[in-house]
This record gives structure tokens, C-alpha cells and sequence, in this order.
């Protein structure tokens, strides 16, 4: 079996021939438990059901939601990329660099597998899985130029509907840069909470850009959803949704 270390990367076509051949991708390399958390895999299969269950950028905040760590299998140009998630540690590790890959590429990103960690993150104790440290990458800074370049071009599930949207300050005390209309924009979130339809009308917008800056915002931690319809008692405060972890830390 291939190792992380290795610089080659699996071809699609040899990737699935492991998979129906051993029921693995290769890359899981750890002993231990063998499936996901059951609560990440309950997610996971109800976007199984969906015909965009591939979606990367699905799969990864579903991960992100969790505060799990995990392997995500992506096919980049018939190459498949071993990006293992630690949400906790805000990195994630792979032989490759994701900010590397060509904007065409990552536009037509899927994920192909979603598996149990193959390494471990730095300074953990278990040190015997700890990868090559120079693969070991920026998180928030992946997921940015995903949100931003990636193939979805809708808001995420989990900020979509009728809402309003604020720019708040992050748990990690930064923001993303973006230049341009995106800059702008940024800054504009700063001063009112408005909806998808406002921001798409701001100059060098639309809503497939706005959509791109919101889910950017909202995977960096940097973005109150606010419900503009009743909403249950115990889902007040619900706006930060996926990112309350990062200021409990």
C-alpha cells in the first residue's frame, strides 16, 4: 500500500481498483478505530442521499462541525488527493498543497472517499503517525480558496434560507483578504447585517459571488447568521452554528 510520504499520487482509475479490492483507499494507515464517529457518518450518509454528495465543501464542513478529524480522499485532475482534516488544530495534512492546485481544478474538486485519519496531527502524543512536518498546511487558508474556487457556487446548507449575515471577529482574531468587489463587500459586512439579495446588488457582485464569500466567511468563523423567521426557543443563538468550537478552545 502507498504510505503519506509517498510524492506519487493514486490515479482515479487505481484508487477504486484498491477500493473494490480491499474496501479501503490505502491511505488509513492507523491502528485503532477502523469507522468515522457515528454522529460525523450520520451526516455523511444523509449527504449520500443527495445527488451533490460529493461535494467537497459539504463534506468538509460537516467534518468542521463535528471538530473531527478525518480523511478526505479528493480527485484533482484524475489524481486523488489524501487531505486529512484536523479542525481542531486548524491545519490539515497532505503531500500536496491544495493552495497549489490550478483555480480549473479546484472548480471541479469531488470527493471520492471520507475515512478515519492516516496520520496524526503535531505534538500528539501517539507521535509514531506524526507525518513529514512541511505537510502539514494552514486550514483556514485551504478552505478560503476553496469556498472562494471550489465547485460550489451555492450557499452551504447550513447558512442557506432566509437569513441575514454580519462579519464578526474570529476566534483566531483575523480575517480572510480578498481584493476588489470581495474587499469591499468584506467591509460593508462589517457596518449591517444584510441578506444574499443585498450583497449580490453591491457593485462587481452576484449571487454566486456573494455565495462564495459567505460560505468562505462562515468556514473561517467569521460570519453571524442571523434567522429572519420565528425559530424555536433552544435554536436562539444558532448563528454561529458550526464554528462555536473555535471560541471554547
Amino acid at each position: 500500500m502507498r504510505d503519506f510520504e509517498d510524492s506519487t499520487l493514486w490515479r482515479i482509475s487505481a484508487f477504486e481498483q484498491m477500493r473494490q479490492q480491499t474496501g479501503s483507499s490505502g491511505f488509513m494507515r492507523l491502528s485503532g478505530p477502523t469507522l468515522l464517529p457515528t454522529t460525523l457518518l450520520a451526516d455523511l450518509r444523509r449527504l449520500d442521499a443527495d445527488p451533490s454528495s460529493s461535494d467537497a465543501m459539504e463534506v468538509i464542513a460537516a467534518c468542521l462541525r463535528h471538530r473531527e478529524a478525518a480523511l478526505v480522499c479528493v480527485e484533482v485532475d484524475g489524481l486523488v488527493w489524501p487531505v486529512t482534516l484536523f479542525p481542531q488544530e486548524d491545519l490539515y495534512h497532505s503531500p500536496r498543497n491544495l493552495l497549489d492546485a490550478p483555480m480549473s481544478s479546484l472548480a471541479k474538486l469531488r470527493v471520492v472517499a471520507t475515512e478515519p485519519p492516516g496520520v496524526r496531527p503535531p505534538g500528539h502524543w501517539m507521535y509514531e503517525r506524526i507525518a513529514q512536518a512541511e505537510h502539514y498546511r494552514s486550514l483556514p487558508h485551504m478552505l478560503w480558496r476553496l469556498a472562494l474556487h471550489g465547485p460550489r457556487n451555492k450557499l452551504l446548507a447550513d447558512i442557506a434560507g432566509p437569513a441575514m449575515y454580519r462579519l464578526v471577529a474570529s476566534g483566531r482574531g483575523e480575517r480572510p483578504q480578498a481584493p476588489g468587489a470581495l474587499g469591499s463587500a468584506i467591509e460593508r459586512l462589517q457596518l449591517n447585517s444584510v441578506s444574499l439579495n443585498d450583497i449580490s446588488r453591491w457593485p462587481g457582485m452576484s449571487p454566486e459571488r456573494a455565495s462564495r464569500l459567505l460560505n468562505g466567511l462562515y468556514l473561517s468563523g467569521c460570519l453571524m447568521t442571523t434567522r429572519t423567521q420565528a425559530l424555536p426557543r433552544d435554536a436562539a443563538g444558532a448563528g454561529r452554528g458550526l464554528f462555536a468550537w473555535r471560541k471554547s478552545r
